[in-house]
Protein backbone atom coordinates (compact mmCIF):
# COMPACT_ATOMS: atom_id res chain seq x y z
CA UNK A 1 0.00 0.00 0.00
CA UNK A 2 2.96 2.52 0.83
CA UNK A 3 3.63 2.31 -3.40
CA UNK A 4 -0.19 3.92 -3.78
CA UNK A 5 -0.22 7.59 -4.80
CA UNK A 6 -1.53 10.14 -2.22
CA UNK A 7 -2.94 13.58 -3.36
CA UNK A 8 -2.98 16.17 -0.35
CA UNK A 9 -2.31 19.03 -2.11
CA UNK A 10 -5.73 20.38 -2.78
CA UNK A 11 -5.02 24.27 -2.36
CA UNK A 12 -3.41 23.75 -5.02
CA UNK A 13 -6.08 22.53 -7.55
CA UNK A 14 -8.81 19.79 -6.97
CA UNK A 15 -10.21 17.28 -9.75
CA UNK A 16 -13.38 18.12 -11.55
CA UNK A 17 -16.45 16.64 -9.93
CA UNK A 18 -18.56 14.52 -12.03
CA UNK A 19 -21.60 16.33 -11.75
CA UNK A 20 -19.51 19.50 -12.74
CA UNK A 21 -18.27 17.64 -15.97
CA UNK A 22 -21.88 16.18 -17.01
CA UNK A 23 -22.85 19.41 -17.05
CA UNK A 24 -19.75 21.25 -19.00
CA UNK A 25 -19.77 17.99 -21.88
CA UNK A 26 -22.76 19.57 -23.98
CA UNK A 27 -21.01 22.98 -24.43
CA UNK A 28 -17.60 21.65 -26.13
CA UNK A 29 -20.07 19.56 -29.20
CA UNK A 30 -23.79 19.43 -29.07
CA UNK A 31 -23.64 23.27 -27.56
CA UNK A 32 -21.04 24.75 -28.83
CA UNK A 33 -22.46 28.10 -29.28
CA UNK A 34 -21.38 31.38 -28.82
CA UNK A 35 -22.62 33.06 -26.01
CA UNK A 36 -22.68 36.29 -28.18
CA UNK A 37 -24.43 35.32 -30.84
CA UNK A 38 -28.06 36.14 -32.13
CA UNK A 39 -29.51 32.46 -33.46
CA UNK A 40 -30.59 29.41 -31.81
CA UNK A 41 -27.01 27.67 -30.68
CA UNK A 42 -26.28 31.74 -29.07
CA UNK A 43 -29.36 31.78 -27.15
CA UNK A 44 -28.38 28.32 -26.03
CA UNK A 45 -25.42 29.22 -24.74
CA UNK A 46 -26.27 32.70 -23.16
CA UNK A 47 -29.25 30.91 -21.24
CA UNK A 48 -26.58 28.37 -19.87
CA UNK A 49 -24.20 31.52 -18.57
CA UNK A 50 -27.53 33.02 -17.14
CA UNK A 51 -28.13 30.22 -15.45
CA UNK A 52 -24.56 29.69 -13.99
CA UNK A 53 -24.50 33.41 -13.04
CA UNK A 54 -27.94 32.84 -10.72
CA UNK A 55 -26.26 29.55 -8.91
CA UNK A 56 -23.11 31.51 -8.50
CA UNK A 57 -25.01 35.03 -7.12
CA UNK A 58 -27.71 32.50 -5.21
CA UNK A 59 -24.15 30.73 -4.06
CA UNK A 60 -22.66 33.92 -2.28
CA UNK A 61 -25.91 35.20 -1.69
CA UNK A 62 -25.67 38.15 -4.65
CA UNK A 63 -27.11 39.14 -7.13
CA UNK A 64 -26.91 37.94 -10.68
CA UNK A 65 -26.20 40.97 -12.21
CA UNK A 66 -23.06 41.77 -9.63
CA UNK A 67 -21.31 38.58 -11.19
CA UNK A 68 -19.01 39.20 -13.95
CA UNK A 69 -16.79 35.90 -15.39
CA UNK A 70 -13.26 36.41 -15.72
CA UNK A 71 -10.28 33.44 -16.92
CA UNK A 72 -9.79 32.88 -13.06
CA UNK A 73 -8.90 34.75 -9.32
CA UNK A 74 -5.53 35.87 -11.01
CA UNK A 75 -7.63 37.66 -13.52
CA UNK A 76 -10.05 38.62 -11.05
CA UNK A 77 -7.75 40.44 -8.29
CA UNK A 78 -6.31 42.16 -11.38
CA UNK A 79 -9.83 43.61 -12.38
CA UNK A 80 -10.07 44.11 -9.27
CA UNK A 81 -6.86 46.39 -7.63
CA UNK A 82 -6.19 47.93 -10.74
CA UNK A 83 -9.70 48.36 -11.75
CA UNK A 84 -10.09 50.71 -8.81
CA UNK A 85 -7.20 52.50 -8.71
CA UNK A 86 -7.93 53.83 -12.21
CA UNK A 87 -11.51 54.63 -11.58
CA UNK A 88 -10.98 56.20 -8.16
CA UNK A 89 -7.56 57.98 -8.92
CA UNK A 90 -9.27 61.31 -8.76
CA UNK A 91 -9.98 60.61 -4.75
CA UNK A 92 -6.76 59.11 -4.00
CA UNK A 93 -3.58 56.72 -5.05
CA UNK A 94 -3.04 54.69 -1.91
CA UNK A 95 -3.80 51.03 -1.21
CA UNK A 96 -3.37 49.14 1.79
CA UNK A 97 -2.67 45.23 1.77
CA UNK A 98 -1.15 42.61 3.60
CA UNK A 99 1.95 40.78 3.68
CA UNK A 100 0.66 37.37 3.42
CA UNK A 101 -1.47 38.13 0.67
CA UNK A 102 -0.93 35.26 -2.87
CA UNK A 103 1.48 36.65 -5.02
CA UNK A 104 -1.21 37.69 -7.28
CA UNK A 105 -2.38 40.39 -5.28
CA UNK A 106 1.16 41.34 -4.20
CA UNK A 107 2.95 41.27 -7.83
CA UNK A 108 -0.36 43.30 -8.82
CA UNK A 109 0.35 45.90 -6.22
CA UNK A 110 3.79 45.49 -7.22
CA UNK A 111 3.32 46.87 -10.90
CA UNK A 112 0.56 49.58 -9.88
CA UNK A 113 3.66 50.97 -7.32
CA UNK A 114 5.51 51.75 -10.33
CA UNK A 115 2.92 53.58 -11.72
CA UNK A 116 2.82 55.71 -9.03
CA UNK A 117 0.48 54.11 -6.62
CA UNK A 118 1.14 54.19 -2.76
CA UNK A 119 0.93 50.86 -1.27
CA UNK A 120 0.89 50.53 2.56
CA UNK A 121 1.54 46.32 3.27
CA UNK A 122 0.41 45.71 6.75
CA UNK A 123 2.27 42.84 9.25
CA UNK A 124 0.76 40.23 10.79
CA UNK A 125 1.41 38.45 13.61
CA UNK A 126 2.67 35.00 14.81
CA UNK A 127 -0.50 33.38 13.95
CA UNK A 128 -0.97 35.05 10.48
CA UNK A 129 -3.24 37.72 11.71
CA UNK A 130 -3.76 41.04 11.19
CA UNK A 131 -3.52 44.04 13.79
CA UNK A 132 -6.96 45.63 13.36
CA UNK A 133 -5.64 49.50 14.88
CA UNK A 134 -2.85 49.07 12.94
CA UNK A 135 -5.47 48.74 9.77
CA UNK A 136 -7.33 51.42 11.30
CA UNK A 137 -3.93 53.69 10.99
CA UNK A 138 -3.15 52.58 7.79
CA UNK A 139 -6.39 53.74 5.87
CA UNK A 140 -5.75 57.46 4.86
CA UNK A 141 -7.73 60.10 3.41
CA UNK A 142 -7.06 59.09 0.03
CA UNK A 143 -6.91 55.46 0.26
CA UNK A 144 -9.33 53.83 -2.31
CA UNK A 145 -8.66 50.31 -1.40
CA UNK A 146 -7.98 47.77 1.35
CA UNK A 147 -7.30 44.19 -0.43
CA UNK A 148 -7.34 41.35 2.35
CA UNK A 149 -7.99 37.44 1.67
CA UNK A 150 -10.12 36.00 3.47
CA UNK A 151 -8.01 32.10 4.22
CA UNK A 152 -4.78 32.07 3.22
CA UNK A 153 -3.37 29.17 0.72
CA UNK A 154 -0.73 28.14 2.39
CA UNK A 155 -1.60 28.33 5.98
CA UNK A 156 -5.35 28.23 6.09
CA UNK A 157 -5.57 31.29 8.65
CA UNK A 158 -8.67 32.81 7.95
CA UNK A 159 -9.01 36.83 8.53
CA UNK A 160 -11.85 38.57 10.47
CA UNK A 161 -13.18 40.14 7.29
CA UNK A 162 -16.25 41.22 8.70
CA UNK A 163 -14.52 43.44 11.07
CA UNK A 164 -11.69 44.67 8.43
CA UNK A 165 -14.68 45.70 6.17
CA UNK A 166 -16.36 47.25 9.23
CA UNK A 167 -12.97 49.67 9.46
CA UNK A 168 -12.30 49.98 5.81
CA UNK A 169 -15.75 51.52 5.51
CA UNK A 170 -15.54 53.96 8.18
CA UNK A 171 -12.55 55.31 7.01
CA UNK A 172 -14.43 55.76 3.54
CA UNK A 173 -12.40 53.19 1.80
CA UNK A 174 -13.48 50.09 -0.63
CA UNK A 175 -12.58 46.68 0.53
CA UNK A 176 -11.28 43.97 -1.95
CA UNK A 177 -11.60 40.47 -0.73
CA UNK A 178 -9.87 36.99 -2.14
CA UNK A 179 -11.92 34.41 -1.48
CA UNK A 180 -10.21 32.10 -3.48
CA UNK A 181 -9.44 29.15 -0.52
CA UNK A 182 -12.36 29.94 1.08
CA UNK A 183 -15.15 29.55 -1.78
CA UNK A 184 -16.84 26.13 -0.72
CA UNK A 185 -14.59 25.57 1.88
CA UNK A 186 -16.14 27.81 4.33
CA UNK A 187 -19.30 29.86 3.75
CA UNK A 188 -19.11 33.21 1.58
CA UNK A 189 -21.83 35.27 1.82
CA UNK A 190 -21.20 39.00 0.19
CA UNK A 191 -24.21 40.67 1.82
CA UNK A 192 -23.16 39.44 5.34
CA UNK A 193 -19.04 40.01 5.07
CA UNK A 194 -20.20 43.49 2.89
CA UNK A 195 -17.31 43.23 1.04
CA UNK A 196 -17.47 45.64 -2.09
CA UNK A 197 -15.22 43.04 -4.66
CA UNK A 198 -14.70 39.72 -4.12
CA UNK A 199 -12.85 37.15 -6.14
CA UNK A 200 -13.46 33.30 -6.69
CA UNK A 201 -11.97 30.55 -9.12
CA UNK A 202 -13.08 27.71 -10.39
CA UNK A 203 -10.14 25.10 -9.52
CA UNK A 204 -10.36 25.46 -6.03
CA UNK A 205 -13.86 24.16 -5.74
CA UNK A 206 -14.22 20.94 -8.01
CA UNK A 207 -14.34 22.89 -11.41
CA UNK A 208 -12.11 23.01 -14.10
CA UNK A 209 -8.73 25.98 -14.86
CA UNK A 210 -9.28 28.67 -16.50
CA UNK A 211 -12.44 29.99 -15.25
CA UNK A 212 -12.87 32.79 -12.49
CA UNK A 213 -15.88 34.93 -11.62
CA UNK A 214 -15.71 38.61 -10.05
CA UNK A 215 -18.06 40.07 -7.64
CA UNK A 216 -18.98 43.89 -7.77
CA UNK A 217 -21.53 45.56 -5.47
CA UNK A 218 -23.91 47.48 -7.21
CA UNK A 219 -25.43 49.80 -4.59
CA UNK A 220 -24.08 51.46 -1.18
CA UNK A 221 -21.52 52.06 -2.86
CA UNK A 222 -21.88 50.96 -6.58
CA UNK A 223 -18.32 49.71 -7.41
CA UNK A 224 -16.92 51.50 -10.36
CA UNK A 225 -14.04 49.67 -12.14
CA UNK A 226 -11.77 50.17 -14.98
CA UNK A 227 -12.24 47.02 -17.60
CA UNK A 228 -8.67 45.55 -18.23
CA UNK A 229 -9.31 43.82 -21.19
CA UNK A 230 -11.21 45.60 -24.02
CA UNK A 231 -12.53 44.34 -27.30
CA UNK A 232 -16.24 43.52 -28.00
CA UNK A 233 -17.50 44.84 -24.42
CA UNK A 234 -18.45 41.63 -23.24
CA UNK A 235 -19.76 40.73 -19.63
CA UNK A 236 -21.49 44.44 -19.64
CA UNK A 237 -18.25 45.92 -20.92
CA UNK A 238 -16.72 44.98 -17.81
CA UNK A 239 -14.46 42.13 -19.00
CA UNK A 240 -14.23 41.45 -23.07
CA UNK A 241 -13.20 38.48 -24.96
CA UNK A 242 -15.52 35.26 -25.99
CA UNK A 243 -16.89 33.68 -22.76
CA UNK A 244 -15.90 30.29 -22.20
CA UNK A 245 -19.03 28.72 -21.84
CA UNK A 246 -18.46 25.17 -21.01
CA UNK A 247 -16.21 26.35 -18.31
CA UNK A 248 -18.89 28.90 -16.54
CA UNK A 249 -21.22 25.88 -16.59
CA UNK A 250 -19.02 24.01 -14.37
CA UNK A 251 -17.99 26.80 -12.24
CA UNK A 252 -22.17 27.50 -12.13
CA UNK A 253 -22.83 23.69 -10.88
CA UNK A 254 -19.75 23.98 -8.84
CA UNK A 255 -21.43 26.34 -6.91
CA UNK A 256 -24.86 24.44 -6.75
CA UNK A 257 -22.32 21.96 -5.20
CA UNK A 258 -20.51 24.25 -3.00
CA UNK A 259 -23.26 23.83 0.40
CA UNK A 260 -22.83 19.87 0.00
CA UNK A 261 -18.71 20.82 -0.38
CA UNK A 262 -18.99 23.15 2.72
CA UNK A 263 -20.36 20.15 4.70
CA UNK A 264 -18.07 17.84 4.01
CA UNK A 265 -15.55 19.65 4.67
CA UNK A 266 -16.70 20.71 8.07
CA UNK A 267 -17.90 17.44 9.09
CA UNK A 268 -15.63 14.92 7.42
CA UNK A 269 -12.18 16.72 6.08
CA UNK A 270 -12.35 19.10 9.43
CA UNK A 271 -11.86 15.39 11.74
CA UNK A 272 -9.49 14.35 9.05
CA UNK A 273 -7.26 17.21 9.47
CA UNK A 274 -7.27 17.57 13.69
CA UNK A 275 -5.96 13.42 13.26
CA UNK A 276 -3.52 14.47 10.83
CA UNK A 277 -2.07 17.38 13.25
CA UNK A 278 -2.99 14.91 16.26
CA UNK A 279 -0.03 12.05 14.91
CA UNK A 280 2.28 14.22 13.25
CA UNK A 281 2.96 16.58 16.22
CA UNK A 282 3.90 13.04 17.89
CA UNK A 283 7.06 13.11 15.59
CA UNK A 284 10.26 14.44 16.72
CA UNK A 285 10.45 17.64 15.79
CA UNK A 286 7.52 18.82 14.21
CA UNK A 287 5.48 22.42 14.58
CA UNK A 288 2.16 23.35 12.99
CA UNK A 289 1.95 26.95 12.40
CA UNK A 290 -0.89 29.11 13.28
CA UNK A 291 -1.91 26.22 15.00
CA UNK A 292 -4.19 27.74 17.56
CA UNK A 293 -5.63 30.22 15.19
CA UNK A 294 -8.65 30.16 13.48
CA UNK A 295 -7.83 27.77 9.97
CA UNK A 296 -9.63 26.45 6.94
CA UNK A 297 -10.73 22.81 8.07
CA UNK A 298 -8.36 21.33 5.78
CA UNK A 299 -5.31 22.70 5.59
CA UNK A 300 -2.08 22.32 7.63
CA UNK A 301 1.12 23.89 7.64
CA UNK A 302 3.89 22.48 9.56
CA UNK A 303 7.83 22.38 9.99
CA UNK A 304 10.27 19.51 10.05
CA UNK A 305 13.28 20.51 11.69
CA UNK A 306 16.53 20.36 10.19
CA UNK A 307 14.90 19.06 7.25
CA UNK A 308 14.58 20.67 3.74
CA UNK A 309 11.10 20.23 2.85
CA UNK A 310 12.06 20.06 -0.88
CA UNK A 311 14.19 17.59 -0.50
CA UNK A 312 11.46 15.08 2.28
CA UNK A 313 9.21 15.70 -0.09
CA UNK A 314 11.45 14.64 -3.39
CA UNK A 315 11.98 11.18 -1.26
CA UNK A 316 8.51 10.53 -1.56
CA UNK A 317 7.03 11.15 -4.86
CA UNK A 318 4.04 8.94 -4.31
CA UNK A 319 2.99 12.12 -1.93
CA UNK A 320 1.77 14.86 -3.45
CA UNK A 321 1.61 18.17 -1.06
CA UNK A 322 3.58 21.16 -1.11
CA UNK A 323 6.11 23.32 0.13
CA UNK A 324 3.64 26.44 -0.13
CA UNK A 325 2.39 27.91 -2.87
CA UNK A 326 1.76 26.37 -6.04
CA UNK A 327 2.43 29.04 -7.63
CA UNK A 328 5.15 30.10 -5.99
CA UNK A 329 6.67 26.32 -6.34
CA UNK A 330 9.39 27.18 -9.30
CA UNK A 331 10.94 29.89 -6.58
CA UNK A 332 14.27 29.73 -4.47
CA UNK A 333 13.23 31.79 -1.78
CA UNK A 334 11.74 30.45 1.61
CA UNK A 335 7.75 31.43 1.92
CA UNK A 336 6.73 35.23 2.26
CA UNK A 337 3.50 34.28 3.72
CA UNK A 338 5.72 32.14 6.70
CA UNK A 339 8.57 35.21 6.49
CA UNK A 340 5.71 37.92 7.19
CA UNK A 341 4.84 35.67 10.48
CA UNK A 342 8.27 35.88 12.27
CA UNK A 343 9.32 32.36 11.14
CA UNK A 344 13.07 32.08 10.17
CA UNK A 345 14.38 31.16 6.66
CA UNK A 346 15.68 27.97 8.22
CA UNK A 347 12.50 26.65 9.66
CA UNK A 348 10.58 28.48 6.44
CA UNK A 349 12.43 25.71 4.11
CA UNK A 350 11.39 23.05 5.99
CA UNK A 351 7.59 23.59 5.77
CA UNK A 352 4.92 21.34 4.61
CA UNK A 353 1.80 22.26 3.35
CA UNK A 354 -0.81 19.31 3.98
CA UNK A 355 -4.28 20.37 2.21
CA UNK A 356 -7.26 17.63 1.94
CA UNK A 357 -10.20 17.36 -0.33
CA UNK A 358 -13.69 15.61 -0.01
CA UNK A 359 -12.12 12.26 -1.54
CA UNK A 360 -9.64 12.14 1.34
CA UNK A 361 -10.02 9.10 3.51
CA UNK A 362 -8.19 8.36 6.92
CA UNK A 363 -6.32 5.62 4.92
CA UNK A 364 -4.99 8.40 3.01
CA UNK A 365 -4.09 10.14 6.12
CA UNK A 366 -2.59 6.72 7.62
CA UNK A 367 -0.25 5.95 4.47
CA UNK A 368 1.03 9.97 4.20
CA UNK A 369 1.43 9.92 8.04
CA UNK A 370 3.40 6.19 7.35
CA UNK A 371 5.82 7.94 4.77
CA UNK A 372 6.11 10.81 6.38
CA UNK A 373 7.48 8.68 9.54
CA UNK A 374 9.87 6.46 7.46
CA UNK A 375 11.76 9.72 6.21
CA UNK A 376 11.87 11.35 9.84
Amino acid sequence: MLNKNIYLDFNATTPVHELVLEKMLPFFSTNFGNASSIHYAGWQASEAVKIARENLAIAIEAEPDEIYFTSGATESINLAIRGVAEAYASKGKHIVSFTTEHRAVLDTLAALQLKGVEITLLEVDINGLPDLKQLEQAIRIDTVLVAGMFANNETGVIFPIQQMVEITHQKGALFFCDATQAFGKIPVYVRDLKVDILAISAHKVYGPKGVGAIYLKRKNPRVSIIPQLTGGGHEKGKRSGTLNVPGIVGLGECAKLSSTFIEVYRNHVLKLRDYFETEILKFRNITVNAEVANRLPNTTNFIVKNKKADLLLASIPQLACSTGSACSAALSEPSHVLKAMGIKDEDAYSAVRISLGITTTKEDIDLALELLKSKL
